[in-house]
């Protein structure tokens, strides 16, 4: 194994162990960053469905809100435009019919 005595290692043999040790941390290293990059990817994609999720209930809850009667019972919004556009298209068709 080794010509010095008590098993001490060689000026080669310190140099190549300190060579190995740089090489393993570095290569070390690299799998934390990739890790580390990994997890943040992960991480961004889970906020952004967060978000988009997030976005979809309050569209939902504004439709909703457009859709249904307020507290004091009025026609929501969306239903009044509904009834002013048959009512136009009514009296359009009533004058047209007159017209013949």
């Amino acid at each position: 194994m080794s010509d010095t005595p008590n098993g001490a290692l060689s000026d080669e043999e310190r140099a190549e162990l300190e060579q190995l040790r740089k090489e393993k941390a570095a290569r070390e290293a690299a799998e934390a960053e990739a890790r580390e990059r990994a997890e943040l990817e992960r991480l961004r994609k889970e906020k952004q469905e967060m978000d988009a999720e997030a976005e979809a209930e309050r569209r939902i809850e504004e439709a909703r809100q457009r859709m249904e009667p307020g507290d004091d019972l009025r026609m929501p919004i969306a239903q009044r435009i509904i009834v002013i556009i048959c009512c136009v298209l009514l009296a359009v068709f009533v004058t047209w019919m007159i017209m013949r």
